[in-house]
């Protein structure tokens, strides 16, 4: 996983959002988990920079409505300065669950 900064037009402020990049089938997927975007692309590098310029678009577009305060907050944001921060996270692990058979 990779952390990358998106930058928002509006007021010029950064926000951290974390990468996750796989491979479906003959495509890439990049995913930003903190605001529940994805796109995807023919190699990693192109579904990476589809996703920051779906989240750049997000990001203006919420700012314009007057959303983006609300909806950074809901996804854990807190901002700090001019820079969104995620909010620290308590605890971080893995669970295994057995799944029933079908």
């Amino acid at each position: 996983m990779a952390t990358t900064t998106v930058s928002a037009r509006e007021r010029d402020k950064d926000i951290a959002l974390t990468i996750q990049v796989w491979k479906e089938e003959s495509s890439h997927v990049a995913y930003a988990p903190e605001l529940d975007i994805s796109s995807c692309g023919k190699t990693a590098s192109q579904a990476k920079a589809r996703l920051r310029e779906s989240v750049t678009l997000f990001i203006e577009e919420t700012a314009r409505m007057g959303t983006l305060e609300e909806i950074l907050a809901e996804a854990g944001f807190e901002q700090r300065g001019r820079t969104y921060r995620q909010r620290p996270i308590l605890a971080r692990e893995k669970m295994r669950l057995t799944l029933p058979a079908v």
